[in-house]
């Protein structure tokens, strides 16, 4: 059952129901007919029982919000690098061109896979060295991190094992070594600001967008703000809220997944509306590796349904979806001076 709730010009704006999937569920069959649902009809689910536990949640959250209140100057001193990795400040992304006057009013801070600079696969352009806050401004913040994106990645995996099975796929065809063994798995911590959002006006704490590759893995706090709209081309679009829940991740489907299912999975829009609180949010997105060669895969293709997208590496579809939603670092030049 879907509730009703008032936000004003848009109103009235629905909360979504999403499917709850229970990793811990010894009923496989059980769990993969719901994500399947899910997958065909929103691209969104709950992931409950996935191996984290709530006290190392908390924990991250908390070292998350140490990172943003430090002043902006010793935020800037870790601005983000060409290999996205690093701090994102204010308005610094730009999801929504069409819609959005300005940026996303959310700073964030990317983790992704530690690649030292003398390593020959640090050429990818998503590989690279992490950068991190001096120790002495925030003791314990890197492991913490680390510790996180090592465990998130397993959850990941768990969940790209079910996918392959409602795809009619071998539960390990993800874990190949050319599509998983070296994933693109970056860790974005993420702070909305305290603004409110107006969509009439163009200010978004996050644009209408669909995330760009495989799956991503959204833990909350307790502030709704997250919204996803079922169907990308009705006119107009009918968002609805998706409620926090405590110790869940929330997953969606990427368009790569979408591309990859020859359009059999969706992958879904979905924005961030501000209501005057402040909202930290921690996302997990992965994708496979930089030279795998995502083509249609063979159950999801047949005479009567032949492949709608030719075959593209990995690596050239992530880095133009980046650069096209990205500032210019140029442009924080004069912090840096």
């Amino acid at each position: 059952m879907e509730n009703q709730k008032q936000t004003g010009p848009e109103a009235p704006i629905k909360v979504s129901t999403l499917n709850c999937i229970d990793l811990s569920n010894p009923d496989i069959h059980h769990s993969v007919s719901l994500l399947k649902q899910a997958c065909l009809d929103c691209g969104f689910f709950y992931v409950v029982n996935h191996g984290i536990s709530q006290e190392f949640m908390d924990e991250v959250f908390a070292q998350s919000k140490k990172f943003f209140h430090l002043p902006l100057n010793e935020k800037m001193k870790v601005l983000r690098s060409e290999k996205h990795r690093g701090y994102t400040p204010l308005l610094d992304e730009h999801l929504d061109l069409e819609n959005q006057i300005h940026g996303d009013y959310k700073e964030g801070y990317y983790i992704g896979v530690n690649v030292p600079e003398n390593d020959p696969e640090s050429e990818k352009p998503f590989n690279g060295c992490n950068v991190w806050p001096a120790y002495g401004v925030l003791p314990g913040w890197r492991q913490t991190m680390e510790k996180f994106h090592h465990e998130a990645l397993e959850v990941a995996k768990a969940v790209a094992r079910m996918i392959a099975l409602a795809l009619n796929l071998e539960a390990d065809f993800f874990d190949k070594p050319e599509i998983l063994g070296e994933p693109i798995a970056i860790l974005r911590l993420l702070h909305y600001e305290g603004k409110i959002s107006d969509p009439l006006k163009g200010i978004y704490g996050a644009g209408a967008h669909s995330d760009f590759g495989f799956i991503t893995l959204l833990a909350t706090d307790d502030v709704m703000g997250l919204q996803i709209c079922r169907d990308k081309e009705a006119k107009p679009q009918l968002w609805e809220y998706v409620t926090p829940m405590k110790g869940a991740f929330i997953v969606n489907l990427g368009d790569m997944l979408e591309r990859w299912s020859n359009c059999i999975f969706k992958s879904t829009l979905h924005r961030v509306l501000g209501n005057g609180q402040d909202r930290y949010s921690i996302a997990y997105f992965v994708e496979p590796n930089h030279d795998c060669l995502v083509e249609c895969l063979p159950t999801c293709k047949s005479e009567e349904n032949p492949p709608k997208f030719p075959p593209i590496r990995c690596s050239t579809y992530m880095s133009q979806r980046y650069r096209d939603t990205h500032a210019d670092l140029n442009v924080y030049n004069e912090h840096q001076a």
